[in-house]
């Protein structure tokens, strides 16, 4: 039994994401579509003194795919930290993983987004202990047909077995997967429980950075159960 999820590449996602990737012995990386925008690709909310608030990254052209979507301020690692720092430095494990996300954001002088995000989720991975297959969908060959694609991307993995968002119940014919052999499962984000976080009132929906920084090695006693 091989399980795989296939997802676009956000900007350092929430834990969710990261449940995601946990659950699953493949994780695609879905880069060669369409950009979207006003969505997660290039931002995500922090907390702040003053509420929630956005971190994005300003990108170039919006009809590129997201692999070709690239950044448009060689500024935006250092401005960044600079808000991280400003927000979470009195987080209770923000000196432990200062070095590491101090060194990504003013060293970084990748320009593709998508690289960006990556090489992101690679350093949370290692934090979490997350030893999941990455991969690229541009690994393996591209079908037409939206829920046909997805279908012939597990197939290619060897995969027995589909984790999908439950945002996608919405469009993915199911029928398309069980006629492959593919089992079809959903994400469940419910039940996440409350941690110690800065400036109240508590919110689950912000960066996985905002977890790591306030719980540090106790964060994945925040996550999900692995079944």
């Amino acid at each position: 039994m091989k399980k795989v999820a296939i997802l676009q590449s956000n900007y350092i996602p929430w834990k969710g994401y990261f449940d995601l990737i946990r659950m699953v012995d493949e994780f695609i990386i879905y880069d060669n579509v369409q950009y979207t925008r006003s969505d997660w690709r290039n931002r995500n909310k922090i907390k702040t003194p003053n509420g929630l608030a956005w971190l994005t990254i300003a990108v170039g052209k919006h009809y590129e795919k997201i692999n070709e979507t690239t950044v448009s301020d060689i500024n935006w690692g250092r401005s960044h930290w600079s808000t991280l720092r400003q927000c979470y430095s009195k987080s209770k494990y923000f000196n432990e993983y200062k070095g590491i996300f101090e060194a990504f954001y003013l060293n970084n002088i990748e320009k593709h987004l998508s690289i960006i995000n990556y090489d992101l989720i690679k350093i949370i991975n290692n934090i979490l202990n997350i030893n999941t297959k990455i991969s690229w969908s541009t690994d393996y060959n591209i079908i037409d047909g939206k829920v046909e694609r997805l279908v012939d991307l597990v197939h290619q993995t060897g995969g027995s077995e589909y984790l999908s968002g439950p945002a996608a119940k919405g469009y993915i014919d199911e029928s398309l997967f069980t006629n492959a052999g593919i089992k079809v499962s959903w994400m469940d984000y419910s039940g996440y429980k409350e941690y110690d976080q800065l400036y109240p009132p508590f919110e689950h929906g912000v960066t996985i950075l905002d977890l790591i920084f306030n719980e540090g090695p106790e964060a994945i006693k925040y996550m999900k159960e692995l079944p």
